[in-house]
């Protein structure tokens, strides 16, 4: 097997097993986070009903502007706080956060962070 499959391998287990304790309901939804190689992408999942409920990403047009030649920390940081602020809108003051068998650092605590500043109780 090459590395990349067991690194593949190794965070599905660890996702399948912070998603058999955690679930997102209407008050209270999963903030959930992906990382590929260029974007990062988070989502507002309402586990109860099936239904994501908002999402936001390096690749959505309205944030594209201020993420022009910015770190992916800081790009991290303000795609949180954007969905933060979105969230408000919505009446959504409280997440349950997913980290999706990542580790808690780098961009998966940056996005976190974001969240918190844009005033979401993680």
């Amino acid at each position: 097997m090459r590395k990349t499959d067991l690194k593949q391998k190794r965070r599905s287990k660890i996702r399948r097993r912070i998603r058999s304790t955690i679930r997102g309901t209407a008050e209270r939804p999963r903030m959930a986070i992906y990382k590929s190689n260029k974007h990062v992408y988070l989502q507002l999942i309402n586990d109860l009903d099936n239904v994501t409920i908002m999402s936001v990403s390096t690749k959505s047009a309205d944030i594209k502007s201020e993420l022009k030649d910015k770190p992916s920390l800081e790009a991290a940081k303000i795609i949180g706080n954007a969905l933060a602020e979105a969230a408000k809108e919505q009446g959504i003051d409280k997440v349950v956060y997913d980290r999706s068998g990542y580790k808690y650092h780098g961009i998966v605590k940056a996005a976190a962070d974001g969240a918190r500043e844009g005033g979401l109780d993680l």
